[in-house]
């Protein structure tokens, strides 16, 4: 079963939580630490910023190109940087301040801003310029994102890392919502150059907050007698293999993005199900994103719940059931509604995965295994979508869509009573 907490320690346990708390997103986090608050003001800024520059380079490529395969090189030039350097930029967070690494690191973008900007003020499109700038920025990503998500659980108590994570999860997908949106208006606007600018202008609130925190040195030793050692990537891999409930939060995500992840599909649901255009695809696209943020929105009752790892067993069960049940459904807004719902579940899932590798993982190693997060992040829709594209060439969508979300029902639950412990995790005595 699940328990709830009260966030007031001082009253009593048959004291109810107010209503709002348990349903609208915990602001907690950004109440009491305003090195938190910084960094995430910082951070929704930035990333708001950054989507804008994302979707600036894919209509600058097919601008100069007038190719789709082009245009499609630009997220092949993020994702292998994002792969190889996600693993070595955790090791060098457990090695160095990890302020002065997400300091860097957001500097580095911020400068790649500044040519990108250059280059569109004096007319210089290139299109290789572009993708060693996309593949550049994929790099410092790659390095900022473990040494910022390690630094959480040192400017937070343990029972505020769900509230965090929520509002991170509302961070990620407004950007993703209204970043592109606003960097098409303002392309449409004004050009390319306006959206770089702006990207430069946004990266500022981000390098603010760094420079306001304290340092953050990795702690070495976790009170096991180890002596402290060189961070390697090997030796974060070595010791997620010791640690099969961390281990489980990494399959269950795979079992979800791989195994049930319909986004390629879209283009061809739209027109065969829905009689759609390329506005259809976008409502399809559009939808799990506003279930996202949704769940994020209403993520108070999230803080109560202790069973973190039945809990994402559900929530990726319920990710599985809704894609099945999208796959069935030849309404468009019932379609919707079920990738909503997806949406919403997703969520739930990457609050309780991150909390569990924050809270479970001791502090030495927070980075190394935050970097081996970004690559199953990165890599496991992207393989989905080669999943679910050869699934249906080889049968149908409907096929690809239904199987899938029923694959990742029956993975799930097969990981769940293969490793019953992972049910049991305890947020109060977490045990990687």
């Amino acid at each position: 079963m699940f328990y709830f907490r009260v966030p007031d320690a001082t009253k009593s346990s048959t004291d109810p939580v107010p209503l709002r708390s348990r349903i609208f997103a915990d602001l907690t986090p950004l109440r009491t630490s305003p090195d938190y608050r910084r960094l995430w003001c910082g951070n929704t800024i930035s990333w708001m910023g950054q989507q804008m520059t994302a979707l600036a380079v894919s209509l600058q490529v097919y601008d100069l190109t007038h190719s789709t395969f082009a245009v499609g090189l630009v997220g092949l030039c993020s994702l292998v940087p994002l792969v190889v350097f996600g693993l070595y930029g955790g090791a060098i967070a457990d090695t160095v301040d990890r302020r002065k690494l997400g300091l860097y690191s957001a500097s580095g973008a911020t400068v790649l801003s500044v040519v990108l900007a250059a280059a569109a003020l004096t007319h210089r499109h290139h299109v290789a310029l572009l993708y060693g700038v996309v593949a550049l920025q994929a790099v410092c990503f790659a390095m900022n994102s473990p040494a910022r998500s390690s630094m959480i659980p040192r400017l937070l108590p343990v029972e505020q890392l769900p509230a965090a994570n929520a509002l991170n999860s509302l961070t990620s997908n407004l950007g993703m919502m209204g970043g592109p949106m606003l960097g098409g208006v303002i392309v449409g606007l004004w050009g390319y150059q306006a959206a770089y600018l702006i990207d430069v202008a946004a990266f500022g609130a981000s390098l603010y907050a760094m420079w306001r925190l304290p340092a953050m040195r990795p702690e070495q030793g976790d009170g096991d007698g180890e002596q402290p050692r060189r961070a390697s990537v090997l030796d974060g891999l070595r010791f997620l293999a010791t640690r099969p409930n961390l281990r489980m939060t990494f399959f269950t995500d795979l079992s979800a993005m791989v195994l049930a992840q319909p986004r390629a599909l879209f283009p061809a649901i739209a027109v065969l199900w829905f009689a759609g255009d390329a506005k259809t695809v976008g409502l399809l696209v559009a939808a799990p994103a506003v279930g996202a943020v949704l769940g994020g929105l209403f993520s108070g009752w999230l803080g109560g719940i202790r069973r973190h790892g039945l809990a994402i067993l559900l929530a990726v069960a319920s990710w599985g059931a809704a894609v099945a049940c999208f796959g069935l459904a030849r309404n468009l807004w019932l379609g919707l509604f079920f990738l909503a719902v997806a949406g919403c579940a997703d969520t739930v899932s990457m609050v309780f995965r991150s909390t569990m590798l924050q809270a479970a993982t001791p502090d030495r190693m927070r980075g190394r295994l935050q970097g081996v997060f970004i690559v199953v992040v990165a890599g496991g829709p992207r393989l989905g979508d080669f999943l679910a594209g050869s699934a249906a060439d080889l049968t149908s969508p409907t096929v690809a869509v239904i199987g899938g979300g029923l694959a990742c029902v029956l993975t799930v639950t097969a990981l769940g009573l293969g490793r019953r412990a992972f049910a049991r995790y305890d947020a109060l005595d977490p045990q990687p």
